[in-house]
């Protein structure tokens, strides 16, 4: 039923492109009239459309006319006319939907027609990229065409001051990395002056490369993290035992005897597990090393934190990698990101993984961190009022989109038919058969003049197969994370013919392969040179226009560009983002991936079920399977890690959903507290609220005189308060009084103190300090309560043995530790203001200074974090929900665990002892492998 009403009504895109269509005719109606405008004229439209809002006109309204001016003046500045598809991903992108557009389609060019519309309403326009070349290569390419129509434009980049980043923000239109964005909003909630905050309200985004950022990196939260307790003497010493242990052969079975070997990893949940022989083994050789006392287990409360150290060296070990996960540059291990191959300086794995690894390679250990603030990508993106977003390869993840951000996928038609060659994989039996493979058919390519992009998944990969090449004597580039300097060059010409370029993960590059090679750099670099005069600059230009020409039809003639990919990604997205750079704009491209049964996608998910297929075709050494039914069992397997890594997203974001409430509160009460001129009221109110409850706990309410407890009372009061109330004494002097009179002679008494220091110290210079302190009081608490959700957050998993709802068990405990953190900050503002000595207006300006100086020491040593999702999964185990909770806490520091002590409830349960749970296993094999 569903195919026939399609067919006949047509499916949600086509209605909606439908309708897109009509307003791309009512725009090229208008080209006549806006070419003809001089560009003094072209300019004026600005103020003309602005003046036109403010009398009351909506900008679907002014739709029409806007694009028809940004297309005029898009092709006046940059000699680049928007198409009618361009046009309909403009108004996509209006609409707050996410347009979906191949590679090389225009997306950069496309966005200016939803930014210039949206800039008119003056409330700022962020354009997100997800790397610092990429915003301010487009921020400067298009910021042409804004700043000639009248608009500002900014930037924003890592370690930029204050001032500038309030600069951009302050711009019409704000280009900058998602990182950034977030983290700037986090900054922004940790100020101490209003004048000190750098972004204005969230208007509208528009997200480049949109799964990327929504989807591959909203996977783990932004973290603003301070240095914790140093126990970098732990990380060297407990380095040298996972090479003492020795992996066993696979991973053990309930029913049969335990294999030899003192670990296993797996690798489907990225984890790794000692074995009963290891776990002994390794309480030698720590006693050994003098770290375990004599008769001690790892599991004893004690040494808790001694096998956490134990589990990250041993992750170390065996999961993490040089040139894989990592590379080491000056002395520092700096993680590659996994899905743009990129380096990460800066960026720290959390849960003591990094300084394991830094253990490892023998580099200077940093000290692990404390969580001061943070947010998930979701919880961001989703604070502004319109969102949307761009990306070649969204259709796969629709629903994620529509289902997580609300936000709708439209699909835009090319420009031209796309007729780029995706041939059948060929699985191999061994990497090295693949890898021979993979040569024969690059020299194939090369012999032909056909240019080839090879995409490898690791720098190690990369660094192989360029080994080979150079045996063979083929000169050929390298793109990898170890090099991205020169990517932009690199990639220009990676369509020229017979160019080799091996790539690590080409997702995000940003940088379209022309065929032939990039004429456009060429020329611009011409304008550089001073020694020419116009007429030679015109006539070089000219020359390098021909000679390009030559060989675009040379490369059209041998086929195109021709992707080669080593490996399957886990996600279908990347595979497509490798391919889409071939057959852009209607050119001609061929793509093939080569796959052996060594990938580690096919080892987790399709192995066994490959090899028996091999097994049974007998197939020589060098031959490859070619098959539908193999494609088809790659791409199920990639649907079930996507189906997995979208479960983990949504659990992450229903756990940090409950932060993210107590979050808004939290910056909302900071944000109006630095905002009010005068917040005496609202001490008074914490002020009062403190002394009734102290008033009730020793004269309940609704009680008689006879359980009151008067002379305990006044104690309190004048112990902890410096109050001397003689509470006793008026009652004896006055028998009718009530409890409510008495409370009314507390609260006065209070007061009237508290009235004494502003008086003498000025009731300006007193809220100075009376706003220093709500503010650290706020935020030390709001660190406290950071750390105590991901103590919860721990533990909360095991909640289902009890037949409880682990999500509602975290929302309720985590609501009961808010309002106990609100009440901690009501009462300890209230005992710091109430029990501070000043003297003078001098004296509590110093008081204020030194408050401030103790703030600025603590915030000067603070990293920026969007922790590594595989390391954090590995630290999780496999199932989407642990994943989720350990994503949640996975930045924040390892805490020193003395500080929470273990205590036991009920009796002991040995490691051999039968698991209490009923199952009739051993409990190391049961729930104690939760342990």
């Amino acid at each position: 039923m569903q195919k026939i009403l399609t067919r006949i009504f047509g499916s949600r895109n086509q209605r909606l492109l439908k309708g897109y269509r009509k307003s791309v005719a009512a725009i090229n109606a208008l080209e006549p009239s806006i070419s003809a405008l001089s560009d003094e004229q072209l300019t004026a439209k600005t103020a003309e459309f602005r003046q036109r809002i403010a009398d009351g006109e909506t900008l679907d309204a002014l739709l029409p006319e806007a694009f028809a001016v940004c297309r005029e003046a898009a092709r006046r500045v940059l000699g680049m006319r928007h198409f009618d598809v361009q046009l309909i991903g403009g108004m996509v992108l209006h609409d707050g939907k996410i347009a979906e557009m191949r590679t090389g389609e225009g997306k950069t060019l496309t966005a200016t027609l939803a930014v210039y519309l949206n800039a008119l309403a003056g409330k700022g326009v962020h354009v997100v990229t997800v790397n610092d070349y990429l915003a301010s290569r487009d921020a400067e390419w298009m910021g042409r065409v804004y700043r000639f129509l009248g608009m500002s434009v900014g930037t924003i980049l890592s370690q930029q001051a204050t001032a500038t980043k309030k600069e951009a923000y302050a711009a019409d239109i704000t280009y900058g990395t998602n990182n950034e964005f977030g983290f700037d909003y986090l900054r922004d909630n940790m100020e101490y002056a209003v004048g000190d905050r750098r972004q204005r309200p969230l208007h509208y985004a528009i997200v480049d490369e949109v799964d990327s950022i929504l989807i591959d990196e909203a996977r783990t939260p932004l973290i603003i993290s301070g240095q914790a307790e140093d126990h970098t003497e732990m990380y060297v010493k407990v380095n040298a035992v996972p090479r003492l242990l020795t992996e066993m052969a696979s991973e053990p079975k309930p029913s049969e005897p335990e294999p030899e070997g003192d670990y296993w990893v797996d690798r489907k949940a990225n984890q790794v597990y000692l074995s009963e022989a290891g776990h002994e083994k390794a309480e030698r050789i720590l006693g050994e090393h003098g770290l375990l006392p004599a008769g001690a287990s790892l599991y004893d409360a004690a040494n808790i934190g001694l096998m956490h150290h134990l589990m990250a060296a041993l992750r170390a070990h065996t999961l993490f990698h040089r040139d894989q996960q990592y590379v080491v540059q000056n002395g520092e291990v700096i993680i590659v990101d996994e899905f743009t191959g990129r380096l990460m300086p800066g960026r720290r794995w959390s849960d003591g993984l990094h300084q394991a690894v830094e253990a490892k390679e023998g580099v200077k250990i940093q000290a692990e961190n404390q969580t001061l603030a943070s947010i998930t990508f979701q919880n961001y993106f989703r604070m502004y009022d319109k969102l949307a977003g761009m990306t070649g390869t969204a259709d796969t993840e629709a629903y994620e989109f529509q289902e997580i951000y609300g936000l709708e996928t439209v699909v835009i038609p090319t420009h031209r038919p796309m007729i780029r060659d995706d041939r059948q994989d060929q699985v191999f039996r061994t990497a090295q058969e693949k890898y021979a493979a993979i040569l024969a058919d690059i020299k194939d390519c090369h012999q032909r003049g056909q240019p080839v992009l090879v995409g490898t998944t690791s720098i190690e990969n990369s660094e192989l197969l360029s080994g080979m090449l150079q045996k063979e004597g083929l000169a050929h580039a390298v793109l990898n994370a170890k090099q991205h300097e020169r990517e932009a060059g690199i990639v220009a010409e990676a369509g020229r013919p017979r160019s080799i370029t091996i790539a690590t993960n080409m997702a995000g590059r940003g940088t379209d392969i022309v065929l032939g090679g990039n004429v456009e750099k060429q020329i611009d670099l011409l304008q550089l040179d001073a020694s020419l005069t116009d007429e030679e600059r015109e006539a070089r230009a000219q020359a390098l226009r021909s000679e390009w020409q030559a060989l675009h039809d040379q490369v059209v003639a041998a086929g195109g560009l021709h992707i080669i990919g080593t490996e399957r990604h886990e996600s279908r997205r990347i595979d497509n983002q490798l391919r889409g750079r071939a057959g852009r704009q209607g050119d001609p491209g061929s793509s093939r991936f080569y796959l052996s049964m060594d990938d580690p996608l096919l080892k987790i998910f399709a192995g066994d079920r490959l090899k028996a297929i091999m097994d049974r075709l007998k197939l020589p050494e060098g031959e490859a399977i070619e098959a539908g039914m193999v494609t088809r069992s790659i791409e199920s397997a990639q649907r079930k890690v996507e189906a997995r890594n979208f479960d983990i997203r949504k659990q992450l974001l229903e756990y940090d959903d409950v932060a993210n409430d107590q979050r808004k509160i939290v910056y909302s009460d900071r944000n109006a507290l630095l905002e009010s001129d005068a917040i005496s009221d609202r001490i008074t109110d914490l002020r009062h609220a403190v002394f009734t409850d102290l008033f009730h706990r020793y004269i309940p309410e609704d009680s008689v005189e006879d359980q009151w407890d008067v002379p305990a009372l006044e104690q309190a009061l004048a112990g902890e308060w410096q109050l001397e109330v003689p509470l006793a004494a008026m009652l004896a002097e006055n028998p009718e009084l009530t409890a409510e009179d008495l409370l009314e002679r507390v609260l006065g008494a209070a007061d009237a103190s508290y009235a004494a220091k502003v008086e003498l110290v000025g009731a300006e210079a007193f809220a100075g300090f009376e706003r220093s302190v709500m503010l650290q009081t706020i935020d030390q608490h709001w660190r406290e309560h950071l750390s105590a959700l991901d103590y919860l957050r721990q533990g909360i998993h095991l909640r289902g043995y009890a037949q409880k709802n682990p999500k509602q068990e975290y929302k309720r405990e985590a609501f009961e530790l808010f309002g106990a953190m609100q009440q901690r900050i009501r009462d300890d503002v209230t005992r710091i203001l109430m029990t501070v000595r000043v003297q003078t207006a001098e004296q509590a300006e110093q008081a204020e200074a030194v408050a401030e100086q103790q703030r600025q020491q603590h915030y000067s040593n603070v990293n920026y974090t969007h922790a590594d999702f595989d390391e954090v999964a590995a630290a999780a185990g496999g199932d989407a929900e642990s994943v989720a909770v350990a994503l949640q806490q996975a930045p924040a520091a390892v805490r020193d665990e003395a500080q929470q002590p273990f205590r036991r409830f009920g009796q002991k349960v040995g490691r051999n002892d039968p698991c209490p749970c009923g199952s009739g296993k051993k409990y190391k094999q049961c729930h104690g492998r939760l342990a």
